[in-house]
């Protein structure tokens, strides 16, 4: 695995913790839908989520809340409605949300901003 792919893994495994210790149920992860894919499937009480995670290592390019872009947007609805075809959807509401995960390896700390229904 190369140095970008880990560092966005263990920003995933963040995020789902995150999640995890906030009520969410983790439904899917890393799902592929023709050529988007979606970083997290949650939900929470009856409200199915797709969560978009960006993760940086380093804030010399810009913080990884600066990443999320008009792209990124589209390929998330197309994502998930390519998964929703393909799915039973007993869900009463669905949201689209983005966590931005910012990794300081010399405190060894993590800081982790939920933006909810960005769609």
């Amino acid at each position: 695995m190369n140095h970008n792919k880990a560092i966005g893994a263990f920003g995933e495994k963040i995020a789902k913790d995150f999640l995890l210790k906030r009520g969410y149920e983790i439904i899917s992860n890393n799902i592929k839908a023709s050529f988007k894919e979606i970083d997290l499937i949650v939900k929470k009480e009856n409200i199915l989520v797709f969560v978009e995670v960006k993760t940086r290592a380093s804030v010399f390019l810009g913080t990884a809340a600066e990443m999320m872009s008009t792209r990124k947007l589209n390929n998330i609805k197309i994502g998930a409605s390519l998964y929703l075809n393909n799915q039973k959807n007993n869900y009463q509401d669905l949201r689209f949300d983005f966590i931005a995960v910012d990794i300081d390896k010399g405190q060894k700390t993590a800081k982790i901003k939920h933006f909810k229904d960005i769609i």
